[in-house]
């Protein structure tokens, strides 16, 4: 019987265990016109249904004291099955007075559990009564007037950029007007004189296969001349096409050349000034001779190994030399527009974030 006792005595105490509501205000005391925050909590066993009081905003918990918004409610663990419940309220107060704040209820499974009263101390403003004309309401939104001290520096900047952007187009534009002068090196072919008096004898005999006539022999005879001066002057480096016969021998027996056959190179050269000058008449074989002597006479003097092109490297004229100058003066000129453009727009816009600011 005792055991049995016991046992209902124990379920009875758990029947009877009430939840643990609490009530914690965050400051009892506050000036007119501050808020400060109530915090309601219920400490049940999971699955309890609690159900804390109905707020509004703006609704009175007690007479003086007003509930700004809407409470907020939170739920943490505690320990043993339980948890801890909070309904949060934000208060204030517009007049001076010592307000006390009552019971609140808070159903736990419909049952109603009070928490512990509270007090709520509203200090006003101290206001000096003294000085009347130097108390000040609250002010509206104030229309700062523009101040010219605050302004100078950005307004002076501004105008400094807008002429460094303005000269720096003005650089680009003079410099895309100026077309960039193009050097180019050029390679020449060069036909060597040898060749070319070949080729020349080549098209003589092609020209004239036959002299008909002392016409034709002298325009012959002329034309091989020609082409032996001009192979002369060439190879040797003297004026051969205003020397006579005479002073070419004697120039080329000067020469280094000591394996040429002169006898025949003069004899040709007696027989062109005759035919040219004393209309003398030249036979076929004569011809054939002597034409056959100007080529011997080049392929013995000519150079073997000549170079077949010349690099012409370009001239630059004292007006184009200032004309690179001045490109590369703008380009500069240019460059540093821009970079200090750029630097000093960095810079106002610094300054006009900081006189928002």
């Amino acid at each position: 019987m005792k055991k049995i006792f016991n046992i209902l005595l124990l379920l009875a105490l758990a029947l009877t265990v009430q939840a643990n509501v609490t009530a914690t205000i965050d400051s009892i005391q506050m000036v007119v016109g501050e808020q400060t925050r109530l915090h309601l909590s219920a400490t049940v066993k999971e699955g309890q249904k609690v159900v804390f009081p109905q707020w509004k905003a703006q609704q009175q918990l007690t007479p003086g004291i007003e509930i700004v918004d809407l409470p907020v409610t939170d739920t943490i663990a505690a320990s043993d099955g339980f948890i801890t419940i909070t309904q949060h309220l934000t208060l204030t107060a517009w007049e001076d007075s010592l307000y006390y704040i009552p019971q609140l209820k808070v159903k736990v499974n419909g049952k109603e559990e009070l928490s512990k009263s509270l007090a709520l101390k509203v200090l006003t403003v101290e206001v000096d009564t003294l000085h009347p004309n130097q108390y000040f309401g609250p002010r509206d939104v104030q229309d700062n007037p523009f101040l010219w001290a605050e302004w100078a520096k950005v307004l002076w900047l501004t105008f400094l950029l807008i002429v460094l952007y303005v000269l720096g187009w003005l650089a680009y534009i003079r410099l895309k007007s100026k077309k960039p002068i193009t050097l180019k090196v050029r390679i020449r072919k060069i036909i060597p004189p040898h060749q070319k008096a070949l080729s020349s004898i080549q098209g003589l005999k092609q020209e004239v296969p036959a002299m008909a006539d002392s016409l034709s022999a002298k325009t012959y005879y002329t034309q091989l001349t020609d082409i032996l001066r001009t192979y002369m002057q060439e190879r040797f480096g003297f004026n051969a096409m205003e020397m006579t016969s005479a002073e070419i021998i004697e120039r080329i027996e000067g020469s280094d050349e000591k394996e040429v056959k002169l006898q025949e190179l003069a004899t040709l050269l007696q027989t062109a000034d005759l035919v040219k000058f004393a209309k003398y008449t030249a036979g076929m074989s004569e011809n054939d001779r002597n034409l056959m002597s100007a080529i011997d006479f080049i392929n013995q003097t000519k150079q073997e190994n000549v170079p077949t092109e010349e690099r012409i490297e370009p001239t630059v004229t004292e007006q184009e030399k200032q004309t690179m100058r001045m490109r590369l003066s703008l380009k500069w000129a240019v460059t540093l527009l821009v970079i200090a453009a750029a630097a000093l727009t960095g810079y106002v816009c610094w300054l006009l974030f900081e006189l928002r600011g």
